[in-house]
């Protein structure tokens, strides 16, 4: 049974799909102005498991994840770099997929980009005006927070919480200090657009609402993002939604991330602790990356250290360990319903419980290990690879994992090893201890573990 924490409601819930036979879910993407860095990537990996395992118990999913490419953030990098804006995020945002693939998330259904649905955030702001739900002042059209009947009801923030972390400029055109903004005008050298207000450009929190109603429709199942999206911009994107369509509710579940640190501080770039994934990834493998990441409940902080890479490189090795003694282990992931995987799938139902699916993976590589060869121990195998595939783990080979290098050195490396492998066996048979020990402490020096097996020595990575 499907549970989740709804923000919304400030309890875990049963899901209760909107319609069974397709299941849909919006979440915020990135702002595409510099390389994604790990915070950036909590929210995807978390919000892949989500989907993964959706598609695993519905017949159909519609995920759909936005690129924001309309924001002051972006023009200043524009214009201190000297690069068009549209290079800019286009470069950007194709790094920013090719990172998150590279940490084993699938691509959303639908990525729309903010620049190309200008018209639908028009047509919103029009209908919210027509309500008088907004109103027109000095150029910026704003939203009225007052006139909006339980506003602050995500976010459980009060009156004066509203007006403190509300991130919009303090202006005397304001009715009040919580007003948001829909839309603003835009100076000669600003990307605007022409619109009934004149020549502009929309807020942060009305481009979601047009995307996900969009693609989505005025009802959906799933909304997601950080716990730093809860105030201002999902909050305003519900009251602005629910105000424009009074008779729909908008999202129906609400999910949120906690924050994550890196080594027990906030990042900043003035403590110079904010790591890209780039440069994860040039010291570690992507599903090093992501199991680490799964280490602790998703809505749970989480403190991102070196010791915890290790401990998921460990914990990696230990599992395709495993899976190595399979011989001819099939490629097909899926099993029976009632496998020695459900364990984990219901502890991923229960809410994402990713720290107990992991600990239950754990047992069933503990009870692997035990089997002697045969078709149970395939079958298990089988179960944890289909186990691990819901977190988007273990879906290479075992051979793969112990010998990962570059598409341009891999063959090279193989033929050495391999090669060093037969002299270091050639020197065993001929009782040169000397030159077989020599031989296994090269490898070890270039990272090459050996393990010596009753029908033959194989090799690994550390």
């Amino acid at each position: 049974m499907l549970k989740f924490f709804n923000t919304l409601t400030r309890r875990k819930e049963v899901f209760e799909p909107l319609d069974p036979a397709h299941i849909q879910m919006y979440v915020c993407g990135p702002t595409v102005y510099d390389l994604a860095h790990i915070g950036n990537a909590r929210p995807v990996i978390v919000f892949d498991i989500l989907y993964r395992l959706l598609q695993r118990l519905y017949p159909k999913v519609t995920y759909v994840r936005n690129i924001t490419d309309i924001d002051d953030k972006i023009n200043a990098r524009a214009k201190d770099s000297g690069e068009d804006i549209f290079s800019l995020t286009t470069r950007t945002a194709k790094q920013y997929n090719a990172d998150m693939a590279a940490l084993g998330a699938l691509m959303p259904d639908h990525q729309p980009r903010a620049t190309d649905h200008i018209a639908e955030m028009i047509q919103l702001i029009e209908r919210l005006l027509e309500r008088d739900c907004a109103y027109v002042a000095d150029g910026h059209v704003l939203f009225h927070v007052p006139g909006k009947d339980g506003y602050g009801q995500l976010s459980g923030n009060t009156r004066e919480d509203q007006i403190a972390g509300a991130r919009v400029e303090v202006a005397p055109y304001k009715r009040d200090p919580a007003d948001f903004v829909l839309w603003k005008p835009s100076l000669d050298d600003e990307p605007g657009w022409d619109s009934p207000w004149g020549r502009g450009r929309p807020g942060w929190h009305v481009e979601c609402s047009a995307m996900s109603s969009k693609y989505l429709g005025l009802d959906f199942d799933i909304h997601g993002g950080g716990q730093d999206l809860v105030f201002p911009h999902h909050e305003n994107e519900l009251a602005q939604s629910t105000c424009a369509y009074p008779d729909h509710g908008f999202a129906k579940y609400w999910l949120h991330n906690g924050h994550l640190t890196a080594d027990s501080e906030k990042m900043s770039k003035s403590l110079g602790n904010v790591v890209s994934v780039q440069e994860l990834l040039d010291e570690h493998p992507g599903e090093v990356v992501r199991l680490a990441m799964l280490s602790s409940h998703y809505r749970q902080p989480l403190d991102f250290t070196k010791s915890g890479l290790d401990q998921a490189k460990q914990t990696l090795n230990k599992i395709y360990g495993a899976l190595r003694l399979i011989p001819e282990l099939p490629i097909e992931n899926r099993v029976a319903e009632q496998s020695p995987a459900q364990a984990v799938f219901e502890a991923l139902e229960d809410d994402l419980n990713t720290p107990l699916a992991i600990t239950r993976l754990h047992e069933l590589v503990g009870t692997l290990n035990k089997l002697l060869a045969g078709s149970e121990q395939t079958e298990l195998a089988i179960a944890i690879r289909d186990a691990g595939s819901v977190m988007g783990l273990l879906q290479q080979s075992p051979e793969e994992w112990f010998k990962r290098f570059s598409s341009g050195e891999r063959e090279t490396v193989e033929l050495d090893v391999d090669r060093m492998i037969v002299d270091r066996k050639a020197a065993r048979e001929a009782k040169d201890f000397v030159e077989a020990d020599r031989i296994r402490d090269e490898l070890e020096g270039q990272g090459i573990v050996l393990e010596d097996a009753a029908d033959g020595t194989i090799w690994r990575r550390r």
